[in-house]
């Protein structure tokens, strides 16, 4: 396959690249643009953020307003690293950033932060306001190919980056001096994150974690009749246990929600993770759910004990146990009829009822991914060690986080680093290019 010439129609010089328009690159842009640089954004869609504004359709939730030590903590295996991220732009800074853009926030009963009219639109139209009047420039429909054949950087020189783009009329050549990439993970590809850099950096040498799906549903495989009849339906108030593959125990009281093929939600999110790599280990994960929060199994026991008459099951189970609609649902799905008729064997099950998963759900339809670009590969500016001038920001990383506003805290953290980093990366090379 020849060579891509190295020309175009159109305008080829963009001096800073960022590719990718949501949190990440977006953030990146602002810390750029207002240093002074030339700034222009690429991205695959037609138009900006379409990921932000679908996660802020359900209520935008931004942050978390826990201890700073405890939100590190939600970032599992990279935890150090984000903490670093976290030391340049902090929740508390997130929220101040938020303010800035003259958009109001407050704390929910669980410390979660939302925008006061709980939408992402307004938030990102005040966002987009702003870059546009800061100079930022947007070139959306233009799909990231990676370098031209037969094409190395000349770092430190003008053009030193050389990269290919596919648009609605045909390729485009953009020379640049730096460049950030935010193109995100696998999930939500239809969005624009649908993962193909991963073949672009590979092949520059660039080590990969696989991506793998995260804050996931999973499978268990319901029969018919209860899927079409609960499928949709929340699960609450539950309490998890499970004790993952290295020995972790996890218990957790919150909202769960019936799938169509198994179980998804909050609760199940927070510990997706973990769910995950068990089946990935030894082929499926086996968690247990309590039906009935604060109900002492003895005297469940006792109380379905009780002759019941000439109720039925469901009847005694109700008024006794409290127990109807999906959890009693649940209970003859997971028992059968001959258990159930046991008063012994539903009140143990009531408190300690086990779900087998056996699959995540594919990727495409997560909420976000693990995995990408491995931290070793990345400086602490978060540029690519054997790619100067090339940084990385956002999801495409290989770290990973619970929903509840720890992943687009983090997705904005890292571009302001990513940002800030090439402000400095920058400023060596002017530093160290000889006076005329």
């Amino acid at each position: 396959m020849p060579a891509i010439p190295l020309q175009s129609t159109r305008n080829d010089y963009a001096d800073i690249v960022v590719i990718g328009a949501g949190p990440a690159g977006l953030m990146a842009a602002e810390v750029l643009v207002q240093a002074g640089e030339a700034v222009t954004v690429f991205d695959a869609m037609p138009s900006v953020g379409r990921k932000f504004l679908l996660a802020g359709i359900g209520g935008m939730n931004i942050t978390h307003s826990e201890n700073l030590a405890d939100f590190i903590g939600r970032y599992g295996d990279a935890a150090d690293q984000v903490a670093a991220w976290l030391k340049v732009f902090s929740p508390t800074d997130l929220r101040q950033w938020i303010h800035s853009l003259g958009v109001e926030t407050f704390i929910g009963s669980s410390g979660r932060v939302f925008p006061k009219e709980m939408k992402a639109a307004p938030l990102l139209r005040a966002w987009l306001h702003r870059l546009r009047d800061l100079g930022v420039q947007f070139e959306p429909r233009h799909r990231w190919l990676g370098w031209p054949e037969n094409t190395e950087a000349t770092v430190g020189n003008i053009g030193a980056q050389i990269l290919r783009f596919a648009t609605p009329n045909g390729d485009r050549v953009v020379r640049c001096h730096a460049a950030v990439l935010a193109l995100g993970g696998a999930s939500w590809p239809k969005l624009g994150s649908d993962g193909a850099w991963q073949t672009v950096l590979a092949s520059r040498g660039v080590k990969l974690a696989p991506l793998r799906p995260a804050n996931c549903g999973f499978d268990i495989g319901w029969s018919q009749h209860f899927a079409e009849k609960f499928a949709a339906v929340p699960v609450k108030p539950v309490v998890l246990d499970f004790v993952d593959h290295r020995g972790r125990h996890w218990h957790k009281q919150g909202e769960a929600m019936i799938t169509a093929t198994g179980i998804e939600g909050g609760l199940i999110y927070a510990v997706s993770a973990s769910l995950r790599d068990a089946i990935a280990a030894t082929g499926s994960a086996t968690l247990t759910l309590d039906l009935a929060p604060g109900r002492d199994e003895a005297r469940l026991r006792e109380d379905l004990n009780k002759p019941r008459g000439r109720k039925s099951i469901a009847a005694h189970l109700q008024s006794r146990a409290g127990i109807a609609g999906v959890k009693a649902g649940l209970l003859w799905e997971l028992l059968g009829k001959a258990q159930m008729a046991d008063p012994n064997a539903v009140a143990r099950a009531i408190k300690k009822l086990p779900l087998m998963l056996k699959a995540t759900r594919p990727i495409a339809e997560v909420i976000s991914t693990a995995g990408g670009v491995r931290l070793a590969e990345l400086n602490a500016d978060l540029m690519l060690d054997q790619m100067p001038g090339v940084f990385c920001a956002g999801e495409m990383l290989d770290w990973e986080a619970p929903t509840g506003g720890y992943l687009l805290t983090a997705c904005l953290a890292s571009g302001r680093v990513a940002g800030e980093g090439l402000l400095r990366w920058r400023g060596q090379l002017r530093d160290d290019t000889p006076a005329d």
